[in-house]
């Protein structure tokens, strides 16, 4: 397997480890009487992570281009998405977004992402003859989308509906479909996202907050400005590991979505900007397996699944940093969450897994220029069907 990846992600699950309980420690002693309660759930996750990343990199990632197989895992991350609405929904800060088995918290959103690009991935292959086609090769890879980001909004949930737009119009850019058609689903779609936010009055509070967070300080725009607070104090150097002060309950989520905050106040602009290089490491590893892979499928997977990362820390730093208005997103594998983390880790294993099968190829005693000649097959097959598709 790529092994440096998988390094790259241990390394980044243990800062996150550290960082969750500099974060929370003095958030769990004063409500729950236990400064290691978040460290000791998120070792948890992190250990149950890992033993699932293992797994998934041991299954051959070609099992996901069955009918059956990608069908079932969409169509159940979308009724846990529904779910969130009945009488297992939690309901926090009047979003429904979990569902509550005993002790254990589920966010099925998290899960729908990732099924999203498995999904996308096998339909954009299977009418790779057919991309061009509006009918066939666009259209039908909006509709059903389009479903799963109706019912994430009924938790609410927007940004990560519109992580699943980006991802979608992303894929299908890669995949080859017409430009023209990309735009002017853009265009299309700006008036609802318009009438989204407005007609939400605590969305429209939020953009309010966000253009001049201060002005609502002991608002709308508490979360912020304390966020904002949080990295200025911290400058270039930092305050130091444990040294921050918003953690001491001035910073909401502090430990989650705001984690950023906590690490740009102690560690400072070099800390954040090491966190954004390991990052970089990761999505970097993940694009350079997907153009390794060995057939289109593998590397639309892959590239699905690193645009995925690369949208959640950039959206996730950039609303903590007052660069978009706050959404409901986490810090891949650095955030509080065994949801967000277990399922960050399963696709980093299907990343693991794609990278196997080249490996396995390179090793097999096929000839040094079998990788591309293998991309020259799939040009040739592109070529094929514009061609076919012209006709």
């Amino acid at each position: 397997m790529d092994r440096p990846l998988l390094v790259a992600v241990l390394l980044i699950c243990a800062f996150g480890i550290v960082m969750v309980f500099s974060s929370s420690a003095v958030l769990a002693q004063k409500q729950l009487h236990d400064a290691a309660y978040f460290l000791a759930r998120q070792g948890i996750y992190c250990s149950a992570g890992l033993l699932v990343m293992l797994i998934v990199s041991r299954i051959d990632y070609r099992i996901f281009q069955k009918s059956f197989i990608v069908w079932s895992l969409l169509g159940l991350s979308f009724l846990g998405v529904l779910a969130c609405k009945s009488p297992i929904g939690l309901t926090l800060n009047g979003a429904s977004r979990w569902i509550g088995l005993g002790p254990i918290t589920v966010q099925p959103a998290e899960a729908l992402k990732v099924c999203l690009v498995l999904w996308l991935s096998y339909s954009l292959n299977k009418k790779a003859l057919k991309i061009k086609s509006f009918s066939i090769g666009f259209l039908p890879h909006l509709i059903i989308p389009g479903l799963l980001m109706a019912a994430c909004m009924l938790q609410p949930d927007f940004g990560t509906t519109v992580v699943m737009a980006v991802l979608t119009f992303s894929l299908l850019f890669i995949a080859g479909a017409k430009l023209g058609y990309i735009l002017l689903a853009g265009v299309v779609s700006a008036p609802i996202v318009y009438f989204i936010i407005t007609g939400s009055s605590y969305r429209l509070a939020r953009i309010m907050s966000f253009l001049d967070p201060l002005a609502t300080r002991f608002g709308t725009g508490y979360q912020l400005s304390q966020s904002l607070f949080g990295y200025a104090a911290g400058g270039v150097t930092g305050r130091g590991l444990g040294d921050g002060l918003q953690k001491f309950l001035y910073l909401p989520e502090a430990h989650n979505d705001f984690i950023g905050a906590i690490i740009g106040e102690e560690l400072g602009m070099i800390g954040i900007w090491a966190l954004l290089l390991v990052y970089a490491f990761i999505v970097g590893r993940g694009f350079r397996i997907g153009l390794r892979a060995q057939e289109p499928f593998g590397m639309l997977v892959a590239v699905g699944i690193s645009v995925l990362m690369a949208l959640q820390v950039l959206m996730n730093l950039a609303v903590s940093m007052g660069l978009l208005p706050t959404k409901g997103l986490n810090l891949p594998f650095v955030s509080y969450g065994g949801s967000a983390l277990m399922i960050a880790m399963a696709a980093v294993g299907i990343l693991l897994s794609i990278s196997r099968g080249t490996r396995i190829v390179e090793n097999s005693g096929a000839p040094p220029e079998n990788g591309s000649r293998n991309r020259g097959n799939v040009r040739s097959e592109r070529t094929s069907a514009r061609e076919g598709t012209d006709e």
